[in-house]
Parts: C-alpha cells; structure tokens; sequence
C-alpha cells in the first residue's frame, strides 16, 4: 500500500525544541523579580509588620462594596465592614481604593475587624476645630440635612449640630430653605469623647449686625432717602432693615391712598428705598415713610376737581353714612347717603353701591385743607321734584300702593321713589279715624288726589276722601233735626259716646242726653256694641258733625220703655279694666268739647254749638295747615 506525499504530510508529527543543559542552568539562576518589584514588597512587608492598636487612624484598601456596607482590608487576617452610610459621597468609593479608617476593636465576637470612617475624619480634623473653638475663629460649612431640633451641618468633613434656634436671628418657620447652603458658622460647644460639635449661625449674624449698626447709628439722619430690607410685616406696618438697626414704616406712610394691611405694598425680602422721618438716637426708633417720596397729591386739588364738575372713581370704602370713592391714588371723596337718590330714601349705602363698583359722581364741595371731596350721585340725573308741580298740579287724581303706615297717616308711592303722605285727617268725610289701619292696609292699591306739592322740602300732601265728593249735604238732609235713627256704640268717651250710625258716619251722643240718671261716665252704664235708640238734635254739615240723643228719642214713648232702658242699663262701678281701655281717647274726648253735661235742654243753640263732633279740617282750617311737615325723618 502506498500514500500520497499529502498523506505523508498531514500525518507527521511536530517535535517541541528542546533546550540544551547549559540554557536549564542560565535560566535557573535567573532573579524571579526585578530589585524595584523586590524593593517594593519589602516597604509593604514592614509596613504591614508595624505595631497596630485600637483607637489609631489606619490606611486600609477598599476590597468590596455592597448596597449598604464597604469591605476594607488594613492588614490583619480579618477584614473590617463600615456602613456606607459612613462615607461623605458613597457613589465614588470604588474597589481598590485606599481609605483612612479608625481602628476601634481589633477583633469582634465574628472575628471581624471593628472599624469607623466617621471617627477617622473626625481625628484627622480635630486639631482645626479645636483651633477654631479656642479663637473664637468665624468657620464655614454646609447644611447637609434636617434633624429634629435643627441641621446636621458638614464642617471640616465631620458633622455638626446647628439647633434651630441658632439658625437666624429671628424664628425661621423652614429650615428646609437652608438645606445646601454653604454658611459661616461659630463653635459654641465642643465634647471630644461623644464626637459633639454644636455650631451657631446666630451668634455671627449678631456680630455682623452689631457692626453695621454701628456704622449705620453715625451717619443716620433725618430726610435721608436710604436701602432697606423688609425684616417682618405686622398689621400696622414693616420693619425695614437698615443696615443692624430696624425702622417702622407705618401703614399710614406707606402710600397717599387708601392700604388694608401691609402686604399689599410689601413683602419680606423685598429691597426698597424709603425716607427717615425721626430718629430718636437713645432710644433707638427710626419712622420711615415711602409715600413721602412721591407728590403729594392733594397740592392744588381745586383746580383739578372743581365744584360742578364730573369724575369717575372707584368705591373703595362703605360705611353707614357714606361710599368713600378714589379719584385717584390718595385723593377720596365721600358720596354721603344723603347725596344718592333724588327719591329713594336710603337706608343703607350698600343698597346702592358696593366695593369696587366704578361710578360717576359730581363734586359738589372741595376743602383741600382737612384733604375732603363731598361727591353726589344723583346730581347726575335730573331732580325729578323739580317737575312735579307740572306733573301732578294740585287737584291731580292720582293711583298709588300704600307703602308705609304710622300713627299721623299713610305713605303712598304715586310713582317710582315718590311718595305722599295721607293725614290720618284725610281719610274720610265722616269717621274719625284715629289710626291709618282702619282705613288703609300696607301694599293696598289706592285712589288719592294730589292736596299740595312742598318742592323745597320734598313733600306732597295726599288726600283719600277727597277723592269722593262731600257727602255733608246729603247728610244733613238725611240726618235732619228730629230725625229718629239707631245707633251702635263704637267708643266710649268721658262726655259721651261715639256711634256708628251705619255706612261710615257716626255722631256723638253726650253724656247728659244718655237717658240715664246720675251717670258720669258712659263706661259705667254702656259698652262698646250696645245698640241704642236715638234722634238728631243737631247736624252742622259746615263742621261736619252730628248731634243724637237718646233722652230725645225716648220722649214720645212711655215710661214703661224709659224704665226698661235704664233697667238694662244700669250704673257699675268702674272697674280697671274700664280705665285703662279708656285711656288715650281723652284727646277725642277733648274734641268733641264740652256739651254742657248739667243741662238738660237740647235744643239749646248754644250746647249744639259747643259739640265738636269730629276734627277734620273746616273751611276756616285749610288742609295746608295740617302737620305734614312734622313727619319723622324716618317714616319711610
């Protein structure tokens, strides 16, 4: 069997080269390091054979890093673990890295290397904190964190302790604000053995602050225009930094306008420019002001705003006599309540304007010397008193909604914040009303006609019966002498008693024609209700009066009715009951008059002329006598 060349080839074997005798021995003898390799792990020898004892600062070698620990290596036959926590910036600590550590035990229950990274920064810094400590010397550092009670400070590379209250000068409500922050801090207290370093940024602020006030306190005069910082913001004004010495700038300095609370010109921290206005140097009160450094705006306000004209401005202020308005900024004028409506009686200004609404007003007086602008509103629109005559001549008839009601008379409104008034006097041609409500309700719809228009003092005389037409004509035929008629009682007086004789008129029967012997008050005898006989013995229709009598009425009849009359009728005596439901009517009583209670003729002239039945207005008594204009003031 024969192969090829390429079999022979690929089936022959490669023999390694070998080395003669001579070379084995020239590479024995050949040095394993180098003499700088050698040199070098001789220094490591002796350094790592050097005496070590607990509480030193060793070099060690970063031989592992976990989430939460660093594995060192300082020599011994164990290695250490610190918490990571320990190093100042964690995220750089790699494998290989050498690291100061402070040996604290040399072995541990787990045989473990106890060591501290902390305590070893600490060492290491000592002296320059001791230093800084025993001089009083100003350090930095920065705020790391928040703790409770203050900040955990990083001066040196070891912690501090800055307590909240040595933070500022004042209270500081966020001590989050400071966190990052590089500062200047002094030393306060110092405890090696327990690592305790406290620290105040106070103390040096103080310091600083005394110096410029020093500085400040010398050159310091009043009319000086100076920088200031806001410090602090109270109700009543700010404090503004000087520079080491505060000054108030009061609410009242702070603008020529109208101000609700400081923040609304100011806030801490702000720079501003202000003005001295006094200066007490022993006791150390500096007044600013900021509005003194603008014009004053009430120099030469008559020329500005003259009296007639228009303006426009803002309602600022509402009080109970007024709307403050501003015109412009520190220049007011006061709409009084009285100056807002031609016709509606107002009874507070805030049904009328409200804060903040822009109005147009006339200026109607200027007194720039107490700095005060009286301002109208309805001055804007036409007086609508000075048309009524024109409007509603007198006799005008007239429909209106009864508005109000008071003891003299009603209040209609004839047109939108007009009103007139209804005397209690003329409100029928034959009743004598003695209130309002027995005639008128509030809110009834009614028919009056216009009596008499006073434009000066704003009032109108109303009247109800005048809308109907006298009816004393008739009446005095329907109610002549002698004519017999029946009455019920509706009031009892002292002289007498007042009857309905039926639709609406009543007459006057006097005590001495009751047919009732001995009496001297009705109230005795008779109560309100009982229906009596009567006949007329006197009618004036000029004094629209009737006259009845009962005595009268029976005279045609026999002595059994007399007797029977009085027998129903007989005197009581009165109780308390019947004083006091006859008390006020005594001015009622006083207008019948005297009809002469001794006598006993009736159809004496004289006694008829003496009854004073009811007391409306005659002719010789014009309705534009009646009070009218003695109203209160707060009727409407």
């Amino acid at each position: 069997m024969t192969t090829s060349g390429d079999d022979r080839e690929s089936t022959d074997t490669v023999k390694p080269a070998t080395l003669s005798d001579e070379d084995e021995l020239e590479l024995l003898d050949a040095p394993e390091y180098s003499s700088e390799e050698y040199s070098s792990m001789m220094d490591f020898y002796r350094q790592g054979m050097q005496p070590r004892g607990e509480g030193e600062v060793v070099t060690g070698r970063v031989v592992d890093v976990t989430e939460t620990e660093v594995v060192v290596d300082v020599g011994f036959k164990s290695e250490g673990v610190i918490p990571l926590a320990e190093f100042k910036e964690p995220v750089t600590i790699r494998v290989g890295d050498d690291v100061d550590v402070f040996l604290e035990k040399m072995e541990n229950q787990d045989g473990l290397v106890v060591l501290s990274k902390q305590r070893a920064d600490f060492v290491k810094v000592w002296s320059h904190i001791k230093d800084a400590f025993d001089d009083q010397n100003v350090v930095e550092g920065r705020v790391l964190r928040r703790i409770k009670g203050g900040l955990v400070v990083d001066l040196f590379g070891v912690e501090a302790f800055l307590p909240g209250s040595q933070v500022a000068l004042r209270q500081v409500p966020n001590l989050d604000a400071y966190l990052g922050q590089t500062l200047q801090f002094r030393i306060i207290k110092l405890n090696k053995r327990r690592r305790n370093i406290v620290v105040s940024r106070r103390v040096v602020l103080e310091e600083e602050r005394e110096r410029l006030k020093t500085e400040t306190m010398k050159t310091l005069g009043v009319s000086d225009v100076r920088p200031g910082t806001v410090k602090n913001i109270t109700d009543f004004g700010a404090f503004i930094d000087l520079g080491g010495i505060d000054g108030l700038l009061h609410i009242t300095d702070m603008s020529w306008g109208r101000v609700n609370h400081p923040s609304e010109v100011v806030s801490i921290g702000d720079e501003i420019t202000i003005k001295v206005l006094s200066f007490d140097k022993d006791r150390e009160r500096i007044s600013l002001g900021l509005k003194q450094l603008t014009p004053y705006p009430w120099k030469d306000i008559a020329a500005r705003y003259q009296v007639g004209s228009r303006v426009t401005g803002r309602v600022v202020s509402i009080t109970d006599y007024g709307a403050f308005v501003e015109l412009e900024k520190g220049v007011e004028g006061l709409i009084h309540i009285s100056e807002m409506s031609w016709t509606r009686h107002v009874r507070h200004p805030s049904k009328v304007l409200g804060i903040g609404d822009s109005v147009e007003a006339v200026v109607l007086k200027v007194d720039e010397e107490n700095e005060k602008i009286s301002l109208g509103l309805k001055q804007t629109e036409p007086d609508p008193w000075l048309t009524l005559d024109d409007k509603y001549p007198v006799g005008t008839k007239v429909s209106g909604r009864v508005r109000n009601l008071t003891n003299f008379g009603a209040f209609v409104e004839i047109e939108e914040g007009i009103d007139g008034l209804v005397h209690i006097s003329d409100m029928s041609w034959t009743k004598r009303v003695r209130h309002p409500s027995e005639v008128l309700k509030k809110g009834d719809k009614v028919d009056v006609m216009v009596l008499k228009i006073d434009t000066a003092s704003r009032r109108i005389s109303l009247g109800l019966k005048q809308t109907e037409l006298d009816p004393w004509d008739r009446l005095a035929v329907e109610f002549a002498v002698g004519t017999e008629a029946e009455g019920t009682v509706v009031r009892l007086l002292d002289r007498g008693v007042v009857v309905d004789l039926g639709r609406d008129v009543e007459g006057f029967v006097p005590v001495s024609q009751l047919a009732i012997p001995d009496l001297t008050k009705p109230a005795a005898a008779f109560q309100v209700g009982d229906v009596m006989p009567l006949q007329v013995i006197d009618v004036d229709p000029k004094n629209r009066r009737i006259v009845l009598s009962v005595k009268a009425a029976f005279a045609s009849r026999d002595e059994e009715s007399v007797e029977t009359w009085r027998t129903e009728h007989p005197v009581r005596p009165l109780t308390m009951e019947d004083l006091v439901e006859g008390e006020g009517l005594d001015q009622e009583d006083e207008a019948y008059g005297s009809l002469g209670d001794e006598r006993t003729d009736v159809q004496d002239e004289a006694d008829v002329n003496d009854l004073a039945v009811d007391d409306q207005p005659t002719d010789d008594q014009p309705t534009d006598d009646r009070p009218t204009d003695d109203r209160p003031a707060d009727a409407e």
